[in-house]
């Protein structure tokens, strides 16, 4: 298997705000702890994402990436709307580990997502071979749909299946509405399978509702884009371990065919970024 999303970082409160302190998050999370969990749990490759909106970030996670023969692909940050950003793209672009771009849109009001200075940077990918992941929260769906029209020729690959709105015993409709509409976009590489488990409010998780989203997702998108990531170490937040979250994708796997589940399992997330 080869899990399509997960972070590292040398954990400091002030260069990760976002981490709750006294979590199990805030501490270092690099190589050795990221071999020992993907060892545990069956998993050969894996896409490594960025984690701070700093140009140091890509370069770090490349140097960890050179480091280590279990991390295929990075996914790194540059500051898109800077005038100057194909100065960092094309020096970044090189390195055969470096293979897309993200930004936390997430936490950008709507009218960010169709910035023209945003566009402007998106626009330098396509042309030396990097795609674009996506982050973004279900409500977000609407305007997302719109960055992607606007960027026919780059290659998307949507992270943790748009954040939906996840809450026990029902599959939010307005995500299902957005995501639907999403897959007629060709440009949609892939769908990551990922960070649903933080998606739900406090108290316990239904498996059932994580199989619906599994299903929905398959049904929506085809064993053809859908990917098998794990978010971790976010994902320790609601799980007890890396291995948790893989088991129970395997076990949503299970029913398929053996094709189908390599390609949720480990083709799709190789094609996508292309490694």
């Amino acid at each position: 298997m080869i899990d399509s999303h997960h972070h590292l970082w040398s954990y400091s409160a002030e260069e990760y705000p976002w981490i709750p302190t006294g979590s199990p998050l805030a501490q270092d999370q690099l190589l050795p702890e990221l071999d020992a969990a993907t060892s545990a749990a069956g998993v050969s490759g894996t896409v490594v994402v960025q984690a701070r909106q700093v140009i140091q970030e890509s370069d770090w996670l490349l140097s960890l990436a050179e480091q280590s023969e279990t991390i295929k692909a990075v996914v790194g940050w540059v500051p898109l709307v800077d005038d100057k950003v194909h100065n960092d793209i094309e020096r970044l672009a090189p390195h055969p580990k470096f293979r897309a771009v993200r930004h936390v849109l997430q936490d950008e009001p709507d009218e960010y997502f169709l910035r023209d200075d945003f566009h402007r940077g998106l626009a330098h990918l396509p042309g030396l071979d990097l795609r674009y992941d996506l982050l973004l929260f279900q409500r977000q769906l609407p305007i997302a749909i719109q960055l992607v029209d606007r960027q026919p020729e780059l290659g998307i690959i949507v992270d943790h299946i748009a954040k939906p709105e996840a809450r026990n015993g029902r599959i939010e409709a307005d995500w299902k509405r957005g995501m639907r509409e999403l897959a007629k976009r060709d440009n949609i590489l892939g769908v990551k399978f990922s960070g649903l488990v933080t998606e739900f409010p406090e108290g316990d998780i239904d498996p059932d509702t994580i199989r619906a989203y599994f299903e929905e997702s398959l049904d929506i998108f085809g064993p053809e884009k859908l990917m098998f990531g794990t978010d971790w170490p976010v994902a320790l937040l609601r799980i007890g371990s890396y291995k948790d979250w893989t088991d129970t994708v395997r076990e949503l796997l299970a029913p398929l065919t053996e094709d189908e589940q390599a390609s949720i399992g480990s083709t799709n997330c190789r094609q996508a970024y292309g490694f």
